[in-house]
């Protein structure tokens, strides 16, 4: 069975740094382009980030370059995202996915995904 148990989230100041972690299983994680996306609240999916298989080429949506760093660890299943001077607007429920590339907008997230890890920012 597919899963993908994201954690980390947290209330931080605006400014503030998290460190998201993403477990994998059920399918073969490093043969697969990972992501980052997230989900405002009202709001459609958003894609942040991904990552190949090999974790040599990463790619951000412009509101996170130069701020969050996507990396993964393949010998345990791993993806990470480290973000850095958090903003009001990076409010919202982050989950981890095989990338796609696709557009994520007008998607829920799907089941294999769980609950996502909530993240918000204010002071």
């Amino acid at each position: 069975e597919e899963r993908l148990v994201a954690s980390g989230g947290a209330s931080v100041q605006p400014g503030g740094s998290l460190r998201l972690s993403c477990a994998a299983s059920g399918f073969p994680f490093s043969r697969h382009a990972m992501a980052w996306v997230r989900q405002a609240p009202g709001k459609g999916l958003e894609w942040v980030s991904h990552i190949n298989s090999g974790g040599g080429n990463t790619y951000y949506a412009d509101f996170a370059k130069g701020r969050f760093t996507i990396s993964r660890d393949n010998a345990v299943n791993a993806l990470y995202l480290q973000m850095n001077n958090l903003r009001r607007e990076d409010t919202a429920r982050y989950y981890c996915t095989k990338y796609q590339g696709i557009d994520y907008t007008s998607m829920t997230p799907r089941e294999s995904w769980g609950q996502g890890t909530q993240v918000t920012v204010s002071s």
